[in-house]
């Protein structure tokens, strides 16, 4: 394994010196660029008026020992969202085994292995009950930065700079890889290109954490689906145990930032 390491590693050095990467992905442009807005703001609308979808998302995530190194954990999500006001995210991995219910009413977060549940009343629109859930509860559902319908505005609230780095292909889609810069993160999207402008990749990087840990994710899209009665509703189990959420006093930051 470490043999292919080194080998990639020289592969990569060679790629640059021979310019076998494109220039473009060395050198950043000053200030943003319209024409990256625009492909980022086309992919937002185009989401925002999504009345029903469903995504799945395979992501890692790093860890930065106290010694430098970096550790990755993987976890799997799924997302049901029908909008004004339903939202049920499945997430899976190496840290972390809950589902994530909003029914227009109340919020329940259920730990299926343990079966503790906690459930609380919630705001009566899904960017309210998003909000209330990360500012409250530090809780942040799945890919949940794409799923207000002013995510747009979210997102480019503080940017510094973004560009648009070139084309590329994620799971067999074509398309626009943007990156762009805040004060606190770096953040780079892959939009698919054509009728259906989904976002399909993003990678986040903490710039201002020792390290720079990155936070990425791949996501597949279905725009049709077919959701079963009941799917937003939260039924807990006979054995199930009850238990209240751990609230953020006033004051509090969350503990994750709206990108991540």
């Amino acid at each position: 394994m470490f043999v292919r390491v080194r080998r990639a590693a020289r592969l990569v050095v060679a790629l640059l010196a021979f310019g076998g990467l494109p220039a473009g992905a060395l050198a950043q442009p000053a200030g943003i660029d319209p024409q990256a807005l625009a492909i980022l703001k086309k992919s937002t609308d185009y989401v925002a008026g999504l009345e029903a979808f469903s995504v799945d998302t395979t992501s890692t995530i790093e860890v930065v020992l106290t010694s430098g190194q970096k550790i990755q954990f993987d976890h799997a999500a799924v997302a049901l969202v029908q909008r004004p006001d339903k939202l049920v995210a499945r997430r899976q991995g190496d840290l972390v085994n809950q589902t994530f219910y909003y029914d227009g009413k109340h919020l329940t977060l259920y730990n299926p292995g343990e079966k503790y549940y906690a459930t609380v009343a919630a705001p009566d629109t899904l960017e309210g009950a998003l909000d209330f859930a990360r500012e409250r509860l530090d809780i942040i559902a799945p890919a949940s930065d794409l799923f207000y319908r002013n995510a747009y505005e979210l997102l480019t609230a503080d940017i510094k700079s973004g560009f648009v780095v070139g084309k590329a292909v994620v799971g067999g889609a074509r398309c626009d890889h943007l990156a762009f810069r805040n004060a606190d993160v770096d953040w780079q999207i892959w939009i698919e290109e054509g009728a259906r402008p989904l976002p399909r990749k993003y990678v986040i990087t903490s710039t201002q954490v020792v390290g720079a840990p990155q936070f990425a994710a791949l996501t597949t899209w279905n725009t049709a689906p077919k959701f079963v009665a009941g799917a937003f509703v939260f039924t807990p189990p006979k054995d199930g145990r009850k238990i209240d959420f751990l609230r953020l006093t006033s004051g509090t930051a969350p503990a994750q930032g709206r990108k991540q």
